[in-house]
């Protein structure tokens, strides 16, 4: 085979190596976050005292379940 032609194959299996592997991240980051989402209770806590509300379990709770509602939407 010429020089050419090793180039070529080279070229082509690092451009096939980085969209593979950058679609291999994605999907492992995406499953990542479903399964820690990024924020928690405590922090919603925290931010609400921050914003001056008082933060009561029921408000936690459902800011908690309209922000999973609307990122499983996000999925379909």
């Amino acid at each position: 085979m010429s020089t050419t032609a090793w180039v070529m194959i080279v070229i082509l299996g690092i451009i096939l190596g980085a969209v593979g592997g950058f679609f291999l991240a994605r999907r492992y980051m995406v499953k990542y976050f479903e399964e820690n989402p990024p924020i928690n209770e405590d922090m919603l806590r925290s931010m609400m005292m921050q914003m001056g509300q008082k933060p009561s379990e029921k408000k936690v709770k459902q800011i908690l379940a309209s922000m999973k509602a609307q990122s499983s939407k996000k999925k379909k």
